[in-house]
């Protein structure tokens, strides 16, 4: 494969892969499915434009950050003892109204200003689970009992996912395991002021280019791979029945839980969307311990939120994320089988 890059012509060499699967997926859903391609494309399109204001938000969050040179400010918030920051990580993420593909401003810019990884991935892995409007909308539907167990499974699980991580990080087993693109590819790489912020940029022209470059690079980053990701979210809603789901994951038993957990994971799921179908398998005969299982490991780990994800850790740490939630979804599963 490395001889077929380098044989390639420059111009070609510099074609963005990422953009050319944004702009060549629409072209054969027109092409390929015509009768399904505006219902596709709006659903993908209407997904991105939801989430709009909150990548906005981090961009220029970050770009401001950077620009001030306010990151260490930011940083010291996680200064302090390991299981410290872990559980600070799982809290904020767990109470932070951020979605799978949503936080990944934020877990860029951790990584770029230092953060230890386990505080990092105790972060990545409660953010998705649960905030406040998910949590009034699982209470009604699911009950209450669900949503609070949900909630502290959220931040359980970012707290066990970032002890193991700690522990393995001061074994290097996760040395050199953050890409180029988490330390400055998406601009969110350590700012080049130092000493005491300036909350004035704008006054100086260096601070204002700053600004002006970071947000750019860091809104074409996310851009292009949360395009991506909900365009391949549109397809699986279409044409992956919840039949199939319902089949793998109904009836009782301890084994449904592994099952829900397993099924869940590939699966598109956002809180959401969860929730209706949840409560429709749960009136079929699916156990409690298996929706719990299958709600927590869909929302860490769907296709579309790994695949925006990929970009910033290589597969080791990626491999750990996935197999962390894995366990602590069964284990929350289980918990909540035993209690409901």
């Amino acid at each position: 494969m490395a001889d077929i890059a380098s044989a390639l012509p420059a111009p070609l060499k510099r074609i963005d892969r990422v953009w050319t699967l944004v702009a060549l997926i629409p072209l054969l859903i027109w092409a390929f499915l015509p009768t399904a391609a505006d219902e596709l494309i709006g659903t993908a399109a209407g997904a991105f434009l939801g989430t709009l204001p909150m990548i906005t938000f981090a961009v220029l969050a970050v770009a401001f950050l950077k620009a001030t040179g306010a990151e260490a400010v930011v940083a010291k918030a996680f200064i302090g003892s390991p299981a410290r920051m872990i559980l600070l990580g799982a809290m904020v993420g767990g109470l932070a109204p951020f979605c799978s593909c949503e936080v990944i401003p934020f877990i860029a810019a951790m990584l770029a200003m230092g953060v230890p990884l386990g505080a990092v991935m105790a972060f990545w892995l409660s953010s998705p689970l649960m905030d406040p409007a998910m949590f009034l909308i699982t209470a009604g539907a699911l009950g209450a009992d669900f949503a609070v167990a949900k909630t502290l499974s959220a931040v359980g699980m970012g707290v066990f996912g970032g002890t193991v991580t700690h522990i393995l990080a001061q074994r290097s087993i996760f040395a050199g395991q953050i890409k180029e693109a988490a330390r400055g590819g998406c601009g969110c790489g350590p700012s080049p002021f130092k000493g005491t912020p300036n909350w004035t940029f704008w006054t100086e022209a260096e601070r204002r280019g700053v600004f002006r470059d970071t947000a750019l690079r860091n809104a074409l980053f996310l851009g292009k791979w949360l395009a991506l990701a909900y365009l391949l979210e549109s397809l699986m809603i279409k044409y992956v029945p919840a039949s199939w789901i319902a089949t793998a994951v109904g009836g009782e038993g301890l084994s449904t839980v592994a099952v829900g957990a397993l099924v869940g994971m590939p699966a598109y799921l956002n809180g959401y969307a969860a929730v209706p179908l949840i409560d429709g398998l749960m009136a079929q005969g699916m156990s409690a311990g298996a929706a719990m299982s299958f709600m927590l490991a869909g929302g860490v780990s769907s296709i579309p939120a790994a695949m925006a994800v990929w970009p910033l850790v290589k597969p080791r740490v990626f491999t750990a994320y996935l197999g962390l939630a894995l366990v602590g979804s069964i284990a929350a599963g289980l918990a909540w089988q035993a209690i409901a």
